[in-house]
């Protein structure tokens, strides 16, 4: 049986957050292993990296709200 990987989709909606300089967006949020898929962007340089859920701001936790 196939494990299905459930996502949550926020890249249409614009959850951004800055950190040391960086701007941050949520683009999506893996339920299975709760990592959330981020674009960084620091300096005109953009990055598409995974961070854990833990580690968001308790603001941006609220606003998505995996459970």
């Amino acid at each position: 049986m196939a494990i299905k990987k459930a996502s949550l989709d926020f890249s249409t909606q614009n959850i951004t957050f800055k950190k040391n300089d960086e701007t941050i967006k949520i683009l999506s949020l893996n339920l299975n292993n709760m990592n959330v898929e981020i674009l960084l962007e620091e300096g005109g340089k953009k990055k598409v990296r995974k961070m854990p859920f833990a580690h968001l701001p308790k603001e941006i936790k609220k606003v998505l709200r995996p459970l």
